[in-house]
């Protein structure tokens, strides 16, 4: 009797190489989750996909968002992301470059008629807003209104939609927020779920059991793996790098606070001994901190950070 065979193990689709390539090949598919996270706006077709390469630099490269972006049978450019962790200035990054794919669709010269709306789809592997006032909404839409009589809008020429995926798993669970039912809660249950066989199971929704079966054949191709390890690693490298900077900022913030306070005790601190001090351990740190309270002098306080 032949052994069983293994089913590969399924790849993540919150990896940004999987979604772009689950997606980016399956115009169908893109266009359901589009009109999923924008119901009840008119359903939209996607016509055509503007960047469907994805380069080596790209796939290697650190700081950057594999995104998907479409163009619609209105000529709307839809740009589609999968974000597994936050940026500094998240916000004014996300407006950038949806603000950007906007101003491209112009070249000199050309009226401002032929602009057509600019729509960015940011799913969040993370809770972007975690205040006391945003625990029970996990999709949210951003236009251009006024402050004072929201129903107004200047116009439909920016739209950027995100969904929380922790933060709505959680609401869902609990029953919370009508916006994630229906289809786009099918998704929000892939993405979140999609290795769990019994959960997959009961979904019903046509395209996202489609995206299913696309998932398990890319499972499948040895490349396909190969290419989203690269990615994962990449991604991992990149963490370590912001870890690293935020420890490097941490450091050189407790150097800035030990200066002054040694300058308010001792009066101008040299360049000398600002130079050692940069140079010193958090461990010698500590001990000028330690020694400042008692010291008569900035030689004694330094100790043998001095020499």
């Amino acid at each position: 009797m032949p052994a069983p065979t293994s089913r590969p193990l399924l790849l993540d689709p919150k990896n940004d190489f999987v979604f772009k390539k689950l997606l980016a090949d399956a115009p169908t598919l893109l266009a359901a989750l589009i009109n999923a996270v924008r119901h009840p706006r008119p359903a939209v077709t996607v016509v055509d996909i503007l960047n469907p390469v994805i380069t080596p630099e790209e796939l290697e490269g650190k700081f950057i968002v594999l995104d998907v972006l479409a163009e619609d049978q209105l000529g709307q450019r839809h740009d589609v992301e999968m974000q597994s962790r936050p940026f500094p200035a998240w916000g004014a990054r996300s407006v950038y470059y949806l603000a950007r794919t906007l101003a491209r669709q112009l070249d000199a010269g050309h009226e401002y008629t032929r602009l057509r709306p600019a729509i960015g789809i940011h799913l969040l592997d993370f809770a972007l807003y975690d205040d006391e006032d945003s625990t029970q909404q996990a999709a949210w839409c951003f236009e251009l209104r006024d402050g004072r009589r929201p129903t107004v809008r200047l116009g439909p020429e920016l739209e950027l939609h995100l969904i929380e995926l922790p933060k709505a798993r959680r609401l869902r669970r609990l029953g919370y927020e009508p916006a994630l039912a229906g289809a786009l809660g099918a998704w929000i249950d892939f993405f979140e779920h999609w290795n769990d066989e019994e959960r997959m199971a009961g979904i019903d929704e046509p395209a996202v059991r489609q995206a299913l079966v696309r998932l398990h054949d890319l499972s499948a191709d040895e490349e396909a793996r190969r290419m989203a390890f690269v990615r994962m690693r990449a991604l991992r490298d990149e963490r370590a790098i912001r870890l690293g900077e935020r420890e490097a900022g941490r450091a050189e913030g407790e150097i800035i606070l030990l200066l002054r306070l040694l300058e308010q005790r001792f009066g101008p601190i040299p360049a000398t001994a600002i130079a050692r001090l940069r140079r010193a351990t958090p461990e010698e740190c500590a001990g000028v901190a330690d020694r400042m309270l008692r010291a008569a002098s900035l030689v004694e306080a330094l100790g043998p950070v001095a020499t």
